[in-house]
């Protein structure tokens, strides 16, 4: 078994996708919005609309590490993968993280455990 930094935020954004794919389909008449394209006459577009506009930001998931852009852009940007994307993004994560405060109690109960599991484990190796 092998993982890395950048897996893990790949499976990140997988576990993103999936979690607005479980959500399921919002069939209620404000998502099926028959009224704004009611509204939208022939030849018009719907991307000014009311409904358009409070719903475009939440309507898809759009994934951090994937370049939408054309192939032109992207390689002017310098063709990252998403593998190089997500080296960077763990990079930063890691950089920018502030560790939560801890009780002083609790952090000596877990320096206590973790002291005992490193002498009850041995390498297999």
């Amino acid at each position: 078994l092998a993982t890395g930094y950048e897996k893990f935020v790949l499976d990140c954004e997988v576990l993103g996708m999936l979690h607005k794919l479980l959500q399921g389909l919002d069939l209620s008449d404000d998502a099926l919005a028959m009224d704004s394209i009611r509204d939208v006459p022939p030849g018009g577009h719907h991307l000014g609309t009311p409904h358009t506009m409070a719903h475009f930001r939440t309507a898809f998931y759009r994934a951090e590490l994937f370049d939408y852009n054309s192939a032109e852009q992207w390689q002017e940007e310098g063709s990252l993968d998403a593998v190089q994307r997500a080296n960077a993004k763990y990079k930063k994560l890691l950089r920018e993280y502030e560790a939560p405060d801890l009780d002083e109690a609790t952090d000596e109960e877990l320096q206590a455990y973790i002291a005992k599991r490193k002498k009850e484990i041995k390498p297999e190796f």
